[in-house]
């Protein structure tokens, strides 16, 4: 199962309920490498209002578009996230890069930002001072309320891919139940872009109530602004021959590793 972000726009995923959670238990597995189906060609637009900053290719088979809406906030940004089954997943941070809300396209569940929080994210707090601890809620709109707990900080190591200009995070996050259960735990690192103010995910891992544990590599791979190749592609490049398969799959993998060596 593949987790998204809110704010990172790769960084922290979106939440995990119970039943997702299930499904991630139930899904952990080894890589395997298998090939990938075809995955058509096709171009983002985003909506009327709108315009397509950048297209991100990422590690784990996914590409993001990131776009701004004359309609919202001044300082907000979206993402849609593409796959090779098409888009699953959107979201809309502020200049604060708060989660304000966001949706998995193949539910319809949408989350949005609770206005009163113990401890906004900030963005500004993190470039000003290095950390910035994190304390808030969201409710979705099947009227369930996530408790998110955590901090980002920034470990001094600068870094360029694909031309841009990024800075190494390191972040925690805990995502409670309104009852108090911890849902799931989540540590790694990210990257920041001080000039376009949001997150891009890199490696993590994450652990679940029944205490599965997924690493994901989410790293940005290239970008593609107007007028470059690949702008506006819905077709992810990177890692799309891997598959992830879980239960019987790690002995097919190693019955198939043995047949290799002899």
């Amino acid at each position: 199962m593949r987790i998204y972000s809110f704010r990172t726009q790769a960084q922290h995923s979106c939440p995990i309920r119970p039943a997702g959670a299930m499904a991630l238990a139930a899904g952990m597995a080894i890589w395997l490498l298998l090939p990938a189906g075809p995955a058509a060609a096709a171009n983002f637009t985003p909506p009327s209002g709108c315009k397509l900053e950048v297209t991100v290719q990422n590690r784990g088979c996914t590409v993001s578009q990131h776009y701004r809406c004359d309609s919202d906030a001044p300082g907000d940004q979206r993402v849609t996230y593409f796959t090779q089954e098409g888009a699953t997943f959107q979201s809309r941070i502020d200049r604060e890069t708060r989660w304000m809300e966001s949706t998995d396209l193949r539910t319809g569940l949408t989350d949005v930002l609770e206005d009163e929080a113990e401890d906004h994210a900030s963005f500004s707090t993190l470039l000003r001072s290095g950390q910035d601890d994190f304390d808030f809620w969201t409710r979705s709109n099947s009227g369930e309320r996530l408790h998110h707990v955590g901090q980002d900080e920034l470990t001094g190591e600068k870094v360029q891919i694909d031309g841009m200009a990024l800075d190494v995070t390191r972040f925690e996050l805990t995502t409670y139940s309104e009852s108090g259960q911890v849902l799931i735990r989540r540590r790694g690192q990210q990257f920041i872009s001080r000039t376009q103010g949001r997150f891009y995910g890199g490696v993590e891992t994450s652990e679940d109530w029944t205490g599965a544990v997924q690493q994901t590599n989410d790293s940005p791979v290239t970008f593609a602004f107007p007028g470059h190749p690949g702008f506006g592609s819905t077709t992810p490049e990177y890692d799309c021959d891997l598959q992830m398969v879980g239960g019987e799959g790690a002995d097919i993998l190693r019955q198939l590793l043995k047949e290799a060596r002899t």
